[in-house]
């Protein structure tokens, strides 16, 4: 149903496109039109994903640096079904992550430090395996093209404002189909775009607590990740907010109405729907991921991503941090014992 319905808005966002194409300069303006969309979506099919991951000054990891995180991908890989795509680390404290890439052959994922510091790992793992569904379901490669014919409306839409004083013969509405093209079309665009995304949202949760094997474990990180996320900045996003619907969790503020004006369903249905389909999977309430700090068999205390997660995220300001080309500084994967039972075990 997720399929049928992300098709049905593409059609209508592409049509809408050769649309205003039409309005503006007529058979002329449309063909002028498709042609410029398809150029800008090949464009941002083949450099998109490096685009975002320089924004997000984002450093690859391997099995040296972080080994436990990077086993933690390479095995719920192997559960998908997927090519192990690169990792990397985004130096936040705002736990967040995303996927990006043309296809699964040249796909990656993204996770912030606060990510690995604040969650457990079975919340890691379900967060990580949603990411792995969006790539799986090609919805990185979606998503571009989506907002690529978005933009591509809008930026119609300024043409018509220059052009609108001006007459012809191929533009039947005249004056009309200008304010359409200006106004109405990017708006409709817009709403479509975000449509789409949280449509895709839902399909990634579901194929996600599949892959990670519960689905409560997706839905405790979503409300960690929403509360953390209201309360830590995010600079990277706030100077990217086209990147935003990228991300598990919007990094921006507001957005808790589950509406056309979203890029990301409300968390809380979100949450509703992995706890129905945990029922439907037979899960029991006794394996959600436990909140409190991991004990060692000899008692001590794990410090670090194994160790006790932030359950309430105090307000933080936002401070510039002196940027820095080497991997970000965390434990995880450098300590002697194994970590708690997981799903990589």
């Amino acid at each position: 149903m997720n399929f049928v319905r992300t098709a049905m808005l593409l059609a209508f966002l592409t049509a809408l496109f050769m649309g205003v194409g039409y309005l503006i300069g007529g058979q002329g303006g449309m063909l002028i039109a498709l042609v410029i969309a398809a150029a800008m979506n090949v464009f941002s099919w083949w450099s998109s994903g490096d685009m975002v991951l320089r924004a997000y000054d984002a450093q690859q990891i391997d099995a040296r640096n972080a080994p436990e995180f990077f086993e933690m991908i390479r095995d719920l890989s192997g559960k998908a079904g997927l090519p192990m795509p690169k990792v990397y680390l985004i130096n936040s404290d705002q736990p967040n992550a995303f996927a990006t890439g043309r296809n699964p052959e040249n796909a990656a994922v993204a996770a912030s430090t606060g990510l690995l510091q604040r969650l457990t790992p079975e919340e890691i793992s379900g967060v990580m395996a949603h990411e792995l569904a969006h790539i799986e379901n090609r919805d990185t490669l979606t998503m571009t093209i989506t907002a690529t014919i978005a933009g591509a409306i809008s930026m119609l839409g300024n043409f018509a404002f220059f052009l609108g004083g001006s007459r012809d013969n191929d533009r039947p509405f005249g004056f009309i189909g200008v304010i359409v093209a200006m106004i109405v079309a990017p708006f409709a665009a817009m709403l479509v775009q975000m449509a789409i995304s949280r449509t895709r949202e839902y399909a990634a949760d579901r194929r996600g607590a599949e892959i990670c094997g519960n689905p409560l474990w997706l839905a405790s990180a979503l409300k960690k990740i929403e509360a953390a996320a209201h309360a830590i900045p995010n600079a990277d996003a706030e100077r990217n907010p086209a990147t935003a619907h990228m991300f598990i969790i919007n990094p921006l503020s507001g957005e808790r109405m589950d509406n056309l004006f979203s890029t990301h369903p409300a968390t809380d249905n979100r949450v509703a729907e992995l706890e129905k389909f945990a029922h439907a999977m037979r899960q029991t309430p006794r394996q959600q991921p436990q909140a409190s700090a991991a004990q060692q068999p000899d008692g001590e205390t794990r410090q670090g991503p194994w160790g006790p997660s932030t359950e309430a995220v105090e307000p933080v300001k936002a401070e510039p941090k002196p940027r820095s080309r080497s991997v970000p500084n965390i434990t995880w994967g450098r300590g002697d014992r194994k970590p708690p039972e997981g799903p990589y075990s």
